[in-house]
């Protein structure tokens, strides 16, 4: 065997496959280039990133300390610890009135392990699953690594932002939809559903055949009006949830799923083949974070006071045209005036004001260069330290287009 011949062999050994070939979620590259501004000495405002700032409740601390006072740390079961499944099903009663049996729970590693158990257990390799955009960018990019197909659908100002059963039916008629995935309070766009919008569209996605997952993460962060969930309104959605946003327990990596009975058992024998159990302290944190309500509830309060500097302040910096902030916390802002290529404000924006925002190509590939994502998680001084550093930075940079 040639010299040439041995090269290409170990070439072809150590490519990729296709379906690893995703594009980066954007978010975390812009988080890293922040990193390396803060390891020089810089001081960065991170409204990147959709991360609280405030720690785990105290109750779920204070469990995670007595677990590890005990030493054994062991597997768990693959649908969870049962008393953590109780506690969310009494979580469903007590917040929604809405009964679910503990055995159509199952607890994920975060909802990134759900969104792959759930389109594992419903698709098939090319099969279509409608997303709406702007939208989270991994639905996407999970769907695609899976062989599934993300069918991207436009929404409008003329509807909030929301998703109608005629746009999800126009689509299925193009092509035979197999899922929609929506999200309600909504990333990047902050905007929330109504009860009559999503029982109207899971109706009308139930008739055609079209599976229904929900996703709930932001549930708790509602401003306009209280939150629905889809499994008070259907009992074959897929509901899609997590301790990360809500209970500040990003980097514990511990969510949910409520499954019609039918799924339970598939998404049972996926995960004990794919992860064996979700890390039994996260689960067991977890459970005691229902304790920390109060806490919770003032950490929200302060979202608000974030989110009305930034409804306040930045028409002051120019931007003045952004999306219905109604939950979660996020600010969708158009910055169109200024520029038709957001990458490169974003970029420009920390490098110069040392403020971290996300490009909003990374959720809309095509209408996304308009836009910026504001994450308004972080403390109420930050905001306003962003606000001044913006209105400078656009004052003595840019001029309206």
């Amino acid at each position: 065997m040639s010299d040439a011949t041995k090269t290409d062999a170990v070439r072809r050994l150590l490519m990729p496959s296709a379906r690893s070939d995703v594009p980066p979620f954007m978010v975390m590259d812009v988080m890293a280039a922040a990193d390396k501004i803060e390891a020089a000495g810089g001081h960065v405002i991170h409204m990147e990133v959709g991360q609280p700032w405030a720690p785990a409740p105290r109750s779920a601390i204070a469990a995670a300390h007595a677990a590890l006072e005990q030493g054994r740390i062991d597997y768990t079961s693959a649908l969870g610890i049962p008393s953590l499944r109780a506690r969310i099903a009494r979580h469903y009663r007590e917040t929604y009135g809405c009964e679910v049996a503990p055995e159509r729970i199952v607890v994920t590693t975060g909802s990134s392990g759900a969104f792959i158990l759930s389109f594992l257990a419903q698709f098939e390799p090319g099969d279509r699953v409608a997303v709406t955009v702007p939208g989270y960018p991994p639905y996407r990019h999970i769907l695609n690594a899976l062989g599934c197909v993300p069918v991207p659908i436009e929404t409008h100002a003329e509807t909030r932002h929301a998703l109608t059963g005629e746009a999800l039916l126009a689509e299925h008629r193009k092509a035979p939809l197999k899922g929609v995935l929506v999200g309600s309070p909504a990333n990047p766009t902050g905007t929330m559903m109504t009860r009559a919008a999503l029982s109207e569209l899971i109706a009308v996605a139930e008739s055609a055949g079209i599976r229904f997952i929900s996703d709930e993460i932001y549930h708790g962060l509602d401003y306009a009006f209280p939150a629905v969930t889809a499994a008070e309104l259907s009992p074959h959605a897929v509901v899609i949830n997590s301790f990360s946003k809500y209970f500040c327990m990003t980097g514990w990596r511990v969510g949910w799923m409520v499954l019609p009975e039918a799924l339970v058992r598939p998404v049972e024998r996926l995960q004990q083949n794919l992860a064996i159990s979700v890390p039994t302290l996260s689960q067991i944190a977890a459970e005691a974070a229902f304790d920390g309500r109060d806490e919770m509830e003032a950490v929200k309060h302060g979202y608000e006071i974030n989110r009305q500097i930034l409804i306040a302040g930045l028409p002051q910096a120019g931007l003045t045209e952004f999306l219905p902030a109604d939950g979660a916390f996020y600010l969708y802002a158009d910055v169109s005036k200024f520029t038709s290529d957001s990458f490169d404000f974003t970029k420009r924006m920390l490098a110069e004001a040392h403020v971290a925002a996300t490009p909003g190509t990374d959720f809309d590939p095509l209408r996304g260069k308009d836009f910026v994502r504001f994450s308004y998680a972080r403390s109420a001084d930050d905001m306003r330290e962003a606000v001044q550093r913006i209105t400078a930075w656009l004052g003595g940079k840019f001029s309206p287009r």
